[in-house]
């Protein structure tokens, strides 16, 4: 029976290729696509659902959600990597809706209708999690696993120093969910940075005769223009696409149970994740960790997948 997966994202090209990914998976029933703030503003961040969506036209639409912007604001955004829109600046026709649930009602209603049966895939920031977790203070107990993709463990963050994008954004939700009551695996910086997908990656990708293949091939282009305008880096990270492969593919990471927590004050620290990884800890550990990754695998896995999806998708 295919897992149900609800996909909370910030899109973002790395989302949307996840998102992409996620639709034509026969092992997975995308119920929910839940638009949060972060790489691009809440309005923006449920138009881009909706264009993605409209782009793949998958054989069952799941639900919507739409963001609204955290109670501390957004501080930063990711549109120097990802274009002024965050699909790279591609002009995507698409029919948008006003007319959707806040994304944090529609989680409690999904994870409500398969208890313990549903998983949430988090690639953005952790606001809409923390809104429905306080809305509904049992749904922890009844969620059957979250995913998150965020935060770092021992290398530097990569919006501070200290902070990864996704937990930056909104530290206050961040440490609500990481002290939530219920299985979390996090996949942090330092494992999804080893993914390194290089110019070759463009010539593998799925032909123009399918919805993904066709979609792929118009936003990935600007995502290595940019990393190498904006970083000097001729190759990019696709971190949200690591985050689902260690989702349906855990046997190519190595998990360690954590004990994490998120500053929320610092002003060098603001939105670090903090593990307390002391010979005799004083906390108890709350979250499986990713530490080691098959970079290879994750990388044949992610072109297995998206061939596999151009396939179910062809015009």
């Amino acid at each position: 029976m295919p897992r149900k997966l609800i996909l909370d994202v910030d899109p973002g090209i790395d989302d949307a290729v996840a998102i992409c990914m996620s639709l034509f998976d026969p092992n997975l029933e995308v119920v929910a696509v839940t638009s949060v703030g972060g790489n691009v503003p809440p309005q923006q961040a449920a138009r881009n659902v909706q264009v993605i969506l409209s782009q793949m036209d998958p054989p069952r639409w799941p639900r919507i959600g739409a963001a609204t912007a955290p109670e501390h604001g957004l501080p930063t955004e990711g549109r120097r990597i990802f274009g002024p829109d965050g699909l790279g600046g591609v002009p995507f026709e698409a029919a948008v809706r006003r007319d959707l649930h806040p994304s944090e009602k529609v989680i409690c209603d999904e994870v409500r209708a398969a208890p313990e049966a549903v998983t949430i895939l988090a690639l953005g920031p952790l606001t809409n999690i923390a809104r429905a977790f306080l809305r509904d203070p049992q749904l922890p107990s009844v969620l059957g696993q979250l995913v998150i993709v965020g935060g770092t463990v021992s290398g530097p963050g990569n919006i501070t120093p200290a902070a990864e994008f996704n937990i930056y954004c909104d530290p206050q939700a961040a440490r609500a969910v990481f002290r939530a009551p219920c299985t979390k695996t996090l996949i942090p910086l330092d494992v999804t940075n080893r993914v390194e997908l290089t110019l070759d990656i463009l010539h593998r990708l799925p032909d123009e005769n399918s919805r993904v293949g066709r979609f792929l091939r118009k936003i990935l282009p600007a995502t290595f223009r940019a990393y190498r305008q904006e970083l000097g880096l001729e190759s990019i990270r696709i971190h949200d696409v690591v985050g689902l492969v260690a989702l349906t593919h855990p046997e190519l990471f190595s998990f360690v149970e954590m004990a994490g927590d998120v500053e929320t004050m610092g002003e060098l620290t603001l939105g670090a994740t903090v593990f307390d990884r002391r010979r005799v800890p004083a906390w108890r550990h709350n979250i499986a960790v990713a530490t080691e990754v098959d970079k290879q695998g994750v990388i044949e896995e992610i072109l297995r997948s998206l061939h596999a999806a151009a396939a179910a998708s062809e015009l």
